[in-house]
């Protein structure tokens, strides 16, 4: 049985207001000119008074926020001096734009939230996909109300703008990072907005980012993304699907996944009963040997059970979607520690969006504990792998 180990390594900063309330869910990468160094984004939360709304509730803006170790993991400098990503959080129609990678003016998904980082490479570049909302939330960890903070004029689905404002659904997008800059902490250069990562108003959207490489299918190299609809049945290949689940595109071009020409595949449904209520990808899948890929992946089974994380085997395959080879049916890694378990949510919550490889044989894994603070888990890799390939339960999706 794989062993992980697991610490804290970082609590919500008081007095630091975008950071004040919870900061989890990291995203780590590796420094390509340096193995002992390693980035993270996380994300956080705290009141934001100068934009809080007559007769609306105190609006929490969620942000993305820059650390650094520089001997693998150890240790972290933390920057709280300001957010490295931050929403706009623009009230007027008018002003809710941004400018896309090719130059165009474009609605901004991300006025209101920047969830959620996933850092991975694709095609000699690095980029990072983020969890999105048009309006910051109130304390929605006492009343999960999306659009309680919302301007009058985006109720109205009159403004041709659909679910992803009306009813300020997740919308995830993909920013191009230059990880030098992000370094040197120039925040303002070093995210470069590309495009969604589905089709804005099909259904609330998370979990989503790209394979690290294309897929040849069917004789056809193909840009693959891992994603995770909220409401499957509104795509037609998840009208048959019991829950929220894994869901896989393809598409020619990163445009097209927004643009509603991508080919939509069911990967993975709950299956087990820790991942009754849902299951989605956790970070970009990990090749371990040419067409063979490691997923991590999260489901929940209830209010009660919370969040599981685990992993399954993908193999490839030259006329269909990757296969799932390998599948464990009982828990792996979840919240059992006092600062995974209490926070200002009841549901125990382990959530992972990273993880690398070290050089010593570690799998190093950043994950949200309870949704309020950061941890690190680690576990022998090779361990890991060893059982999931003689997992005794190998199953398809």
């Amino acid at each position: 049985m794989v062993q992980f180990e697991k610490r804290l390594i970082c609590d919500p900063r008081p007095g630091c207001e975008w950071a004040e309330k919870m900061v989890l869910n990291p995203a780590l990468v590796r420094d390509p000119s340096d193995p002992d160094v390693i980035h993270m984004l996380f994300r956080a939360t705290g009141p934001w008074r100068a934009k809080q709304r007559p007769g609306c509730p105190l609006p929490y803006p969620i942000f993305a926020g820059y650390a650094v170790s520089r001997d693998r993991g150890e240790h972290w400098e933390f920057d709280f001096s300001r957010p490295a990503l931050a929403p706009a959080l623009a009230y007027e129609r008018e002003a809710i734009r941004r400018v896309n990678c090719a130059g165009e003016e474009v609605f901004d998904y991300a006025n209101g939230c920047i969830e959620d980082p996933r850092i991975f490479p694709f095609e000699g570049k690095l980029y990072c996909s983020v969890a999105c909302r048009v309006f910051p939330p109130g304390p929605y960890w006492i009343k999960d109300d999306p659009v309680q903070c919302m301007p009058q004029w985006a109720l109205d689905p009159a403004h041709g703008l659909g679910n992803a404002v009306t009813g300020n659904t997740t919308v995830t997008l993909l920013f191009e990072l230059d990880l030098e800059r992000l370094a040197a902490r120039d925040y303002d250069h070093a995210f470069r907005y590309v495009a969604p990562l589905h089709e804005p108003d099909t259904s609330d959207d998370r979990d989503a980012f790209l394979f690290p490489r294309r897929l040849e299918i069917g004789g056809k190299r193909w840009i693959a993304c891992l994603h995770r609809p909220q409401k499957p049945g509104n795509y037609a290949e998840g009208r048959d699907v019991s829950g929220p689940s894994i869901f896989l595109s393809l598409a020619e071009e990163i445009s097209d996944f927004s643009a509603g020409r991508s080919r939509h595949f069911v990967l993975a449904q709950p299956q087990f009963p820790w991942e009754a209520d849902r299951i989605g990808a956790s970070w970009a899948p990990l090749e371990l040997s040419p067409g063979e890929w490691l997923l991590p992946y999260h489901g929940k089974q209830d209010a009660r059970v919370g969040y599981t994380q685990s992993f399954l085997l993908l193999q490839e395959r030259a006329d269909d979607i990757p296969e799932v080879t390998a599948r464990p049916a009982g828990r792996m890694l979840y919240a059992d520690q006092p600062w995974e378990l209490e926070g200002e949510f009841t549901t125990p919550c382990l959530f992972s969006c990273s993880g690398i490889v070290l050089d010593d044989g570690r799998l190093l894994m950043g994950y949200g504990a309870a949704d309020t603070r950061i941890g690190l888990a680690s576990c022998n890799f090779a361990t890991l792998i060893a059982e999931l390939r003689s997992c005794e339960e190998r199953v398809t999706a």
